[in-house]
């Protein structure tokens, strides 16, 4: 179980840096798309929030204080999802869809994250720091 729980560690502390990633990548773009949904400094926005994913991804991928990037994550899901994924203030049909998708998406992973609560400190097969 301690392998197939580093192996679902690694795929999941992934996903959160190359989203971090992507948003230094993507910066001027994302900062576009953000500025158009009423998000106060775009810029500073999508920059404050690839820190995060990249300190929560790398919490979840190494183990460390993982209670920390559980919070992080949690706290950009959350503020992403209202903002940015606010389907039920849509008119286009197509955009709305895309939208209610992102939004319900965001909300599993917040429902995983939580669960990730639970796991005793530190984690098997971690550097068990926090």
């Amino acid at each position: 179980m301690n392998i197939a729980f580093l192996v679902g560690r690694i795929i999941f502390g992934g996903y959160w840096l190359v989203a971090g990633f992507n948003h230094f990548k993507n910066l001027n773009y994302m900062s576009q798309y953000a500025k158009a949904k009423g998000t106060p400094s775009p810029k500073l926005a999508v920059a404050g929030t690839g820190v995060i994913l990249l300190v929560g991804g790398l919490s979840m991928l190494l183990g460390v204080y993982p209670v920390v990037g559980i919070i992080l994550l949690t706290i950009f899901l959350l503020g992403v999802s209202f903002q940015m994924h606010n389907f039920w203030k849509v008119a286009d049909a197509q955009k709305k869809q895309i939208d209610m998708i992102n939004f319900t998406k965001n909300m599993a992973l917040v429902g995983a994250l939580l669960m990730f609560l639970l796991l005793p400190h530190p984690w098997p097969m971690s550097l068990g720091i926090g």
